[in-house]
């Protein structure tokens, strides 16, 4: 994520100022539609898209501004991403209910989600336009094996690396202390470099 407003910008934000609501929604989009994607599964995926999800995240959190009390960037990026686990929970939970009849459902097919940002995106300071194709085909690997890693790695390290957010914080969103998520980005980079090898 490129930056986080002022308490001011989020309070006007909150109170319906359009203008205040697109610098959140444009500082903060890209990271997390990642986020998002990296989280969806193959269920969620096939029926929502990431750019929709997280659209939904913004829109439902700004509502819910007086439950957030801005401590500033950090804090606010946790806030973000743990109303986007939510979502994807409640949205789970949605279309795993057995009432819920598939026939009746209309997916948003296939591609739907390629103009989303993506990872690669995210990540876009590693992979700049001067860089060549073989670039792009690593970042994509990076995402592949990213999906792969046990959700509280991919995680730790989702919030650590592409979102740069400190251990003491991603610590407070995922309910652990510092030193634990010390260990799951460690673990889970490993995971990484060796699927990358």
């Amino acid at each position: 994520m490129s930056g986080t407003p002022d308490p001011e910008t989020l309070r006007k934000a909150a109170g319906g100022d359009a203008a205040a609501f697109e610098t959140i929604f444009a500082r903060n989009m890209p990271g997390l539609v990642a986020f998002v994607r990296s989280r969806l599964g193959a269920r969620l995926a096939a029926r929502e898209s990431a750019t929709d999800i997280a659209q939904s995240v913004f829109r439902e959190g700004l509502e819910d501004l007086d439950d957030f009390e801005y401590r500033g960037e950090e804090a606010f990026r946790g806030w973000v991403y743990q109303q986007a686990v939510r979502k994807i929970l409640d949205r789970n939970r949605y279309y795993g209910r057995d009432r819920r009849d598939i026939g009746r459902e209309v997916s948003p097919g296939a591609g739907s989600d390629d103009d989303a940002p993506s990872l690669m995106d995210a990540l876009g300071t590693i992979a700049t336009p001067s860089r060549h194709a073989s670039a792009r085909e690593e970042l994509a690997r990076f995402e592949a094996a990213l999906a792969e890693l046990p959700e509280n790695q991919r995680d730790a390290v989702m919030m650590s690396r592409v979102m740069g957010m400190e251990y003491a914080d991603i610590g407070d969103v995922m309910g652990v202390t510092a030193s634990a998520v010390r260990g799951l980005v460690a673990r889970g980079l490993a995971t990484v470099a060796d699927s990358l090898e």
